[in-house]
């Protein structure tokens, strides 16, 4: 003998069973809302990196003759502060120098910075759209659960942090290696040439590999989108329970709104056989229909359908125009036309004038009206 729960086997099907379900649009809302989105900060890491050699390299001569004129005008400026001070430099003073110093290093590299932020946030408005949110800003102390943060450090997304981590020093390592080594002669002679040269030979050589480093790196990042747009897709994945939850609040409980349907139903029939008694005739299909129908030229230009059923309900709307001695003319192709083409408090529609006009004129001729 073999005991199992059976339990076990129903268990998934909660709120905590397997997602399986692609998530629905509301819950990916939500997440927007929260700050939840697929991106890859290694799109953004390399295309920042690769804007800024490629700049650097077009703009490193002109940055290089600019920071040579700050410099020495900055230094020219020392010894007559010191001069006017009797050989001391107070603290206000070098405050000075140096703020006005930073400033102009500030507004010859003001370029590169512009550059950076524009290629950072046009790369995140690509891949997540323009739809700002403080959410993640907010603290929450759920994230300072000591078991939560041990779990995530043995977590799949961590160790593919970790291999990715691995994989970019590898790649910088391998492309410096390889650049370095075909350049290498070249460096060595750097004490043989003037301090100009030597400065943009370096700053050639330091663009060239940044830009060789960003193109290699690319494919990290490219790798990285994928598995963010994939990772993404299988945290928003939904159970059936979820689903079913969300849907209840959405739209209700089914259980609930089929309970209100009965309910209005049911006011729907009242409100229908208490004005049954007005009818001038009842047209039956004998055993499965019966149409309750009045004509008053005053209210309608057309006979009006004021009560309706089948089955059980045709047998009362029956019972009812009896107690009332309200005429009940069997019609079968009538009776099955107006039930299934004529709710009730409408007209009658103008295909089916003359055959209703001759029962009620037959009914009519039967009381003594015409």
């Amino acid at each position: 003998m073999i005991r199992y729960n059976i339990q076990f086997f129903a268990a998934k099907e909660g709120m905590g069973g397997e997602r399986t379900e692609p998530a629905t649009q509301k819950k990916l809302n939500d997440a927007r809302k929260e700050g939840q989105v697929a991106k890859s900060r290694e799109i953004t890491n390399c295309l920042s990196i690769l804007a800024l050699f490629l700049l650097l390299k077009l703009w490193v001569g002109s940055m290089g003759s600019q920071m040579m004129e700050v410099f020495p005008s900055i230094y020219n400026l020392i010894p007559q502060v010191v001069t006017f001070w009797h050989g001391n430099l107070p603290q206000a003073e070098s405050y000075v120098l140096f703020r006005t110093m930073l400033l102009s290093v500030l507004r010859i590299i003001a370029p590169i910075l512009l550059i950076g932020f524009i290629i950072a946030f046009v790369t995140n408005f690509v891949q997540v759209k323009w739809k700002p949110t403080f959410k993640p800003l907010r603290p929450k102390f759920s994230k300072l659960n000591p078991i939560k943060g041990f779990k995530k450090l043995f977590s799949v997304h961590s160790l593919v942090e970790l291999v990715k981590a691995a994989a970019k020093i590898l790649l910088i390592v391998y492309v410096c290696y390889g650049f370095v080594k075909d350049k290498w002669a070249i460096l060595l002679n750097l004490y043989d040439v003037s301090l100009m040269q030597a400065l943009l030979l370096t700053a050639v050589t330091v663009t060239d590999l940044g830009i060789r480093i960003a193109s290699v790196y690319a494919i990290i990042a490219a790798l990285d989108f994928i598995y963010q747009k994939v990772k993404f897709k299988n945290d928003m994945k939904m159970s059936k329970q979820e689903i079913k939850e969300e849907f209840k609040q959405q739209e209700g409980d089914p259980a609930i709104k089929s309970k209100i349907r009965q309910k209005m139903m049911e006011v729907s029939r009242r409100r229908m056989m208490q004005s049954l008694p007005q009818a001038d005739v009842v047209i039956t299909n004998p055993t499965h229909y019966a149409v309750a129908v009045k004509y008053d030229p005053q209210v309608a230009d057309a006979p009006v359908v004021i009560a309706k059923g089948e089955g059980y309900l045709a047998v009362k709307i029956k019972e009812v125009a009896k107690e009332n001695k309200i005429e009940i003319v069997e019609n079968k192709p009538l009776a099955r036309m107006l039930y299934a083409n004529v709710d009730v408090g409408q007209m009658v529609p103008p295909e089916l004038y003359q055959a209703v006009a001759e029962v009620l004129a037959f009914v009519y001729h039967l009381q003594g009206k015409v």
